[in-house]
Parts: C-alpha cells; sequence; structure tokens
C-alpha cells in the first residue's frame, strides 16, 4: 500500500506534549536534581495513587506490562506444566508472558460482537492441568468477569488480568484490575495512560502478592544484597513513575474525550454499509482505547482511507494461535473460528484524546462516501 500525505493521524503524542511540554520538563529536573532513579519516592507515590485509582490495595512497579504479566504469573507460582487460558486475539506479549513462565496458554474463542473471551466457552478449554485463567480486557472494554471469577473460585484458578487496553475501564462499577487476583498494566506510550517509554505495573489486593512481587522484581531481594529466591531485574525507573504521575491526574479526561471521539463515530457510522460498530455491554463503561469496527471489505476501506490521508491499523492482522511462532502449541486453521474471522475484518480507526473532533468527522465522511460508491 502506497501511503498517501497523512491528514488524520491514527496515534499522535505530539499535540498533548506540547500543551504540556514545560510541566514535563520541570518533573524530568526535579527527577534527575533528586539524586535518586531506580526504586524512590517517586514510584512509592505513584504505586499508591495508581492502585487507589484502580480500587486496589498495592501498585508494583515493573518495566513493562508483558513483565508485568510475567512477574503475576510467577507470584501466583504458574510455571512448567502448567495451562493458563487466555484468547488469541491479543497482542504477543500476553501469550510471550505465559510462555516465559514455562506454562502453556490454552487458547478460547472470543464473542462476535465485543471481540472479548467468550466465557461461556471456558469449561469446554479446561485440562487437569489448567491453573489459571488470563482474560484480556481488549480495545478498552471489560470481559464479562462475574461468571469467569465463578467458575475460578469453582476450580481454584488464580485470575490475572490484562490490563493493558484497558486502564480507566470499568465492570459493573469496578475498575480494570481490581477483581482478580492481581491486574497486569502497560504505560506503553500508545496506551490511555502511557508513558514516554516503557513501563507497567501489578495491582492487587493481597499482601502476600504484593511482597512477593517486590522481591521478584529485584533478583528476589527483600533487603541488601540478599536474594531470598531466584528473581529478575524488571522495575519502573523514577522518572517515568512521575510523568505517570502527573498524566494521573488527567485520565478522567482523557478517557472523556476518547469517548466523545467514540460518540462522533457511532453517530456518523450507524447503519452505513455492513460496518459492524463497537458493541457495549450495558454494566461496561468502555474507554476507547481503540474503536475497533468490522467490515467485509476491510483492505479496500482501509486502502480508499489511505487514499484520502487517513491513518488506520488492524489490531490484529495474524491471531496468535496461527503464528509460526507459536506453531508447537498445535492450533490448526478452524480452531478458532470467531477470532478467525475477527482477524479478515476488522480496522482500527484513529483514536487518541487531542484527536481533532473535524477529524473524527473527516474519518466519518470518508468512510460514508466509500460505501455510498456502491
Amino acid at each position: 500500500m502506497t501511503q498517501s500525505k497523512v491528514s488524520v493521524r491514527y496515534w499522535d503524542y505530539l499535540t498533548e506534549y506540547a500543551e504540556h511540554r514545560e510541566e514535563y520538563l520541570r518533573i524530568c529536573d526535579e527527577v534527575f536534581s533528586s539524586g535518586r532513579l531506580v526504586l524512590g519516592s517517586r514510584l512509592a507515590s505513584f504505586e499508591e495513587k495508581f492502585a487507589n485509582y484502580c480500587g486496589a490495595s498495592h501498585g508494583v512497579g515493573v518495566a513493562s506490562g508483558t513483565d508485568a504479566i510475567f512477574l503475576s504469573l510467577k507470584a501466583l507460582g504458574i510455571g512448567s506444566g502448567d495451562d493458563v487460558i487466555t484468547v488469541a486475539n491479543s497482542a504477543v506479549p500476553t501469550v510471550a508472558a505465559i510462555r516465559a513462565t514455562g506454562a502453556t496458554p490454552l487458547f478460547v474463542d472470543v464473542e462476535e460482537d465485543t471481540f472479548l473471551m467468550d466465557v461461556k466457552q471456558l469449561e469446554s478449554v479446561i485440562t487437569r492441568r489448567t491453573h489459571c485463567i488470563l482474560p484480556v480486557h481488549l480495545f478498552g472494554q471489560m470481559v464479562e468477569m462475574l461468571p469467569l471469577l465463578e467458575l475460578a473460585k469453582q476450580h481454584g484458578f488464580s485470575v490475572v488480568e490484562d490490563c493493558a487496553q484497558a486502564c480507566g475501564a470499568t465492570y459493573r462499577g469496578c475498575r480494570a484490575g481490581s477483581l482478580g487476583d492481581a491486574g497486569a498494566f502497560s504505560f506503553y506510550p500508545t496506551k490511555v495512560l502511557g508513558a514516554f517509554g516503557d513501563g507497567g505495573m501489578v495491582v492487587t489486593f493481597s499482601p502476600g502478592l504484593n511482597e512477593k512481587l517486590r522481591k521478584l522484581r529485584f533478583y528476589g531481594m527483600q533487603s541488601g544484597y540478599y536474594a531470598e529466591e531466584e528473581g529478575y531485574n524488571s522495575r519502573l525507573d523514577e522518572l517515568q513513575a512521575a510523568l505517570l504521575e502527573k498524566k494521573l491526574e488527567r485520565l478522567d479526561d482523557a478517557v472523556a474525550r476518547r469517548q466523545k471521539i467514540a460518540a462522533i463515530y457511532d453517530k456518523g457510522l450507524a447503519g452505513v454499509g455492513d460496518l459492524q460498530l463497537p458493541a457495549v455491554r450495558p454494566h461496561n463503561s468502555h474507554q476507547y482505547y481503540l474503536y475497533t469496527i468490522r467490515t467485509e471489505d476491510r483492505d479496500s476501506l482501509m486502502a480508499y482511507l489511505d487514499r484520502q490521508g487517513i491513518e488506520t491499523k488492524v489490531n490484529y492482522p495474524d491471531p496468535i494461535h496461527l503464528m509460526r511462532g507459536y506453531s508447537f502449541l498445535n492450533y490448526k486453521p478452524g480452531s478458532l473460528p470467531v477470532t478467525e474471522r475477527l482477524a479478515g475484518t476488522i480496522i482500527s480507526l484513529p483514536m487518541y484524546p487531542e484527536l481533532p473532533e473535524e477529524h473524527a468527522a473527516a474519518v466519518v465522511d470518508a468512510i460514508r462516501r466509500y460505501f455510498a460508491q456502491g
């Protein structure tokens, strides 16, 4: 596909940075002048505030969202010989984190309308080695958690929420990350709460899990340089923590802005062609990390929008269970039919808080023109 001159960006942080540049640079100078760059007061403050925001008791800052999942699983005792149930229409890090523990991912299919884990199918994939369920709160909306939690309790499974795409979303009034044994977050720059680099956090209600995670992220050490157990190096640094703490103050406003843009898309694209717009469960609040639609004309529509200077993206074009890198899991085409159909029909539209409303309107107009062509 030949890229035309871009007039509507898919994602951009430069407008937000320009608006708050002096504030961010002041924070950088304060951190650099503090004499402490790792595991200091800035991180401790952000951990506390982020955990409170999520409705959890503890927050443990780590180096990435992938590490947040990996360390959560390790802290829960998941390892070689265990199965972890998750979905294949996610970013590879979800599965890479499972594999890093030595465990094996088991995939369950997803719902046609929400693209989320089909909790009704969970029972059918449970094995005698299953010890954990890892729901992915995809695109900004949470999985149907009540029946999932009931099933996990019935079988004695742990639950780790993959909240990388759902910071600020709620399910029956509860924020993402507050319902499972642990909630794993990514602060990758594109996320709803994004750093100026990599970063992640685990939130939990469990004092024991909190203590375990703090040791695991720092070589298994609790104090000094004595390893209580085998651990790792995964720490959210002071600079990113300080910047994220400032961004956290504006997070609800950013989510509200995303929802406003989504409302423009909802209104303008309702009933257009064969488009399937995002379905939102009545008891959910969707924070629209992505605004993802479906159409059988996906590739043709993307090419048309590209010619109009409108950037779009497919999240994700290849289901993990059919990737060569995971062929050893022995999944075949057709094993997850809904997941596979979605991969060929979904398209994500431009979405970020600073997206001008006229740009969102231009996206709507372009899509309407495309389908009006017949």
